[in-house]
């Protein structure tokens, strides 16, 4: 059984450094908890790995509209259902807090 293609795959190794970005983002943040910096230079940088982790969700949503929901991909077909499941990915995104 072969994996099936996904919208992502042809920028999977860019997406990859991305994340290891994010991730040693994050780490910097725990760093800077460690050494009780300045609250907002702590928040900034947590504001900086949203805005690094909506990027790359948004890009993930791009390529899945343009892969799967255009019929390249394993997404479903119909109309209203692309429409439903488009909606869906968008509303979790959006939620937060």
């Amino acid at each position: 059984m072969t994996t099936p293609t996904r919208g992502y795959t042809a920028t999977k190794d860019q997406l990859q450094k991305r994340l290891a970005r994010i991730e040693g983002q994050v780490r910097g943040v725990s760093k800077m908890v460690d050494e009780d910096r300045y609250c907002i230079d702590v928040l900034t940088q947590i504001g900086a790995i949203q805005a690094a982790l909506d990027k790359v969700a948004l890009g993930l949503l791009d390529e899945h509209a343009r892969h799967c929901l255009l019929g390249h991909g394993e997404g479903p077909k119909e109309p209203d259902a692309q429409a439903d499941e488009l909606m869906s990915a968008v509303g979790r995104l959006m939620r937060r807090g």
